[in-house]
């Protein structure tokens, strides 16, 4: 299966309730002198927030490699050319959550790298918009369009939906302009897909079709729960199973961005990992749910703030902590010098910590082995000034490759500098991670500069 970024909208499902509980109802509204089931009067509601998106880019056009190289260029005399670009255009959704302000939410993969964006309101206007700020790690992004008689949508709490809440999917598929579907949530907390670096996925039985990303998923009281983001399905169709981004973490995403411009994490020094029934029988604990520290940085927020290896977090600002990834995801929407309290399971006693939230240093070091398997047995460092490739260079250098690792078999050697995977430059270790975990299948297109040559390394 193939995870796709692509929208979500929802397909239909029939409820069938076991006869002691009561069946979910959907509203009514009087057609033909009866009572027939219909959500319009959400939809007329909801629509005129959800906008089409349309995205123009540039990118560079790919040449073989072969006449990159210096000594063929000289042999055959080939003149030397900048690097080609070609305009491209897509189409995406977004949500107005500010009709004051002119604020729209999307996804940042609908508007990366663009260089004109164009927003069509339900009643065909047509907006410039500028980019406010965007967030790879959650695939979040804010536009701003001129704020003149917009209609915007109420922000819900996605920490009160259940499996089984229906919801409704209004986006753009295909470009064909505004459609509505209707489904349920399937799960909540859904991460480890690859997908993105902070994953908290709502899953939902979505319709999923290209264009449908950045729009809106909302409950039955009209409310904004999620943002509709990816797909898993075999060739880039739907099977019914979508993610949204959940609006709590988009609402924190969006906050960073409004006052700062970008999003700036911060870190309390811990390795986390789940907790596991196995892992509680194993070491004796009491708790089978929450986040286990395996590690505690000396000298970090959390050392101090008295947190040790063996520790469970169990909730974070009074808020129940599932697993690692969940308590990584809470932190890492939080702002620098914020204080939280963590509670803590220690032997078989809780005690409440409070932790303050520290500047994240940019990693400037990686094993392939934690981004992925694919490219295991090699590390990675930014490029340094002690770097024997010309200082201009913006890359990813291949620090060390172990002999007949999967890194080595696919190719790569000490030396080497990554500029780009999958086409997007590279010029961070969290970027590359990032570029990297967003290919969660198919193969991966490393752009590498080796000596004075340049080529494309692909990786299946």
């Amino acid at each position: 299966m193939r995870i796709k970024r692509l929208a979500i909208a929802t397909v239909a499902l029939i409820a069938f309730a076991a006869p002691a509980v009561a069946a979910p109802s959907l509203p009514q509204a009087p057609m033909g002198g009866q009572q027939m089931t219909t959500i319009a009067p959400l939809i007329k509601e909801v629509t005129p927030a959800v906008v089409n998106i349309t995205v123009k880019t540039k990118a560079p056009v790919e040449e073989n490699p072969l006449f990159q190289d210096p000594f063929l260029r000289r042999f055959f005399n080939l003149p030397g050319q900048p690097q080609r670009e070609q305009q491209t255009q897509s189409v995406g959704s977004g949500v107005i959550i500010d009709a004051k302000k002119g604020y729209i939410l999307t996804n940042h993969h609908v508007i990366n790298n663009a260089v004109e964006i164009n927003v069509t309101l339900k009643d065909q206007r047509v907006l410039k918009a500028k980019l406010v700020g965007g967030d790879p790690e959650t695939d979040i992004a804010l536009l701003q369009v001129p704020a003149e008689s917009l209609t915007q949508i109420p922000l819900g709490d996605s920490e009160k939906l259940e499996v089984g809440d229906f919801v409704v999917a209004v986006g753009n598929p295909f470009g064909l302009g505004q459609t509505v579907t209707m489904g349920i949530v399937s799960a909540l907390g859904r991460s480890g897909l690859g997908i993105e670096g902070y994953e908290d996925f709502i899953q939902t039985d979505a319709s999923i079709n290209p264009g449908n990303s950045g729009g809106a998923l909302v409950n039955m009281k009209g409310e904004l729960i999620g943002i509709n983001t990816a797909i898993l399905g075999p060739a880039g169709g739907n099977i019914g199973i979508g993610f949204a981004v959940p609006i709590d973490m988009a609402r924190a995403v969006t906050d960073h961005i409004v006052q700062y411009g970008e999003v700036r994490r911060g870190r309390i020094g811990v390795s986390v990992q789940d907790l596991t029934p196995d892992i509680a029988l194993a070491l004796k604990l009491d708790k089978t749910q929450g986040a286990l520290v395996t590690r505690v940085e000396p000298g970090s927020p959390a050392d101090k703030a008295g947190l040790k290896e063996g520790d469970v977090v169990t909730s974070i600002a009074g808020r129940t902590v599932k697993s690692g990834a969940d308590l990584r995801n809470r932190i890492g929407l939080l702002r620098v010098g914020d204080k939280v309290e963590l509670a803590v399971s220690r032997d078989k006693s809780l005690k409440n910590l409070t932790v303050q939230v520290a500047k994240k240093e940019p990693q400037t070091a990686a094993r392939a082995s934690e981004i992925t398997p694919r490219l295991a047995g090699a590390t990675f460092n930014a490029v340094q000034p002690s770097s024997t490739q010309p200082q201009r260079l913006r890359g990813i250098e291949v620090a060390t490759v172990d002999r007949d690792s999967a890194a080595w078999q696919a190719g790569l050697r000490p030396g080497d500098i990554v500029t780009a995977v999958n086409r997007e430059p590279v010029t961070t270790i969290d970027g590359f991670t990032r570029s990297v975990r967003a290919t969660a299948q198919g193969p991966i297109a490393l752009n590498l500069i080796r000596g004075d040559s340049r080529m494309v390394l692909i990786v299946q």
